[in-house]
């Protein structure tokens, strides 16, 4: 799952990334309203979780710009202002959740994953396949020739970014930064070592394979040509 934290407190900041990464999810952190909701507005995220007193431009005055724009992402405020009239006006203002400071980590993610399982807006892409291989982004599913293979949260992350990318090259930079969210090269083979964690389950127990390497460019996932 792929979330945009919109959030200026350095130390929550830490608490909801660094927690959020070990579940496997992409997390991308802005601390400036203004910009986080042209990073909004893309469309990319499975969910947003948003301050309310933010720099630039305030948390109720970003989700209603973005629900104006049609921004259909889930929204969950994450805020110190706990009163009933906050609440209120956060879920008026187009929020789906509202969480209040200090907060558990387990429920934040419990309240995240259920906005992430709700049917989505009309029109909204639910579904991946390449060749004989599904993936549901809703259900967490994956089936190949009708068998389901079981797959860890980054291995999961990881294929999605391949099929949403299929024929096409997707590089190590590329993988690097969206599945792992590093924006710069740990000199280590954790790509290689997930890619073949991946070949083993969606590609060695069937005859065509699916994930392709193009040395010294990176990876592309397609039907036998």
């Amino acid at each position: 799952m792929r979330i945009l934290l919109i959030e200026d407190d350095p130390e929550t900041a830490r608490y909801v990334c660094d927690g959020m990464k070990e579940e496997g999810h992409t997390v991308d952190h802005l601390i400036d309203g203004r910009e986080g909701l042209m990073q909004a507005s893309t469309g990319v995220y499975d969910a947003i979780i948003v301050d309310r007193m933010l720099p630039g431009l305030d948390g109720l005055s970003l989700v209603k710009t973005l629900r104006a724009a049609c921004g259909k992402t889930p929204v969950l405020f994450l805020t110190s202002l706990g009163a009933v009239n906050d609440r209120v006006q956060g879920l008026e203002a187009g929020g789906d959740d509202y969480l209040t400071k200090p907060f558990a980590f387990s429920e934040l993610l419990a309240r995240v994953n259920a906005l992430a399982r709700r049917p989505p807006l009309q029109g909204e892409k639910t579904k991946l396949a390449v060749a004989d291989l599904e993936m549901d982004l809703i259900s967490r599913v994956v089936i190949r020739n009708g068998q389901q293979i079981d797959l860890q949260p980054r291995e999961f992350r990881l294929l999605e970014v391949l099929m949403r990318n299929a024929g096409r090259v997707v590089t190590r930079t590329m993988l690097l930064e969206q599945v792992w969210d590093f924006h710069f090269d740990p000199k280590t083979s954790v790509v290689e070592t997930h890619i073949s964690r991946l070949r083993a389950k969606i590609d060695r127990p069937f005859k065509a394979h699916l994930v392709h390497t193009l040395k010294g460019v990176g990876y592309s996932l397609h039907a036998p040509r």
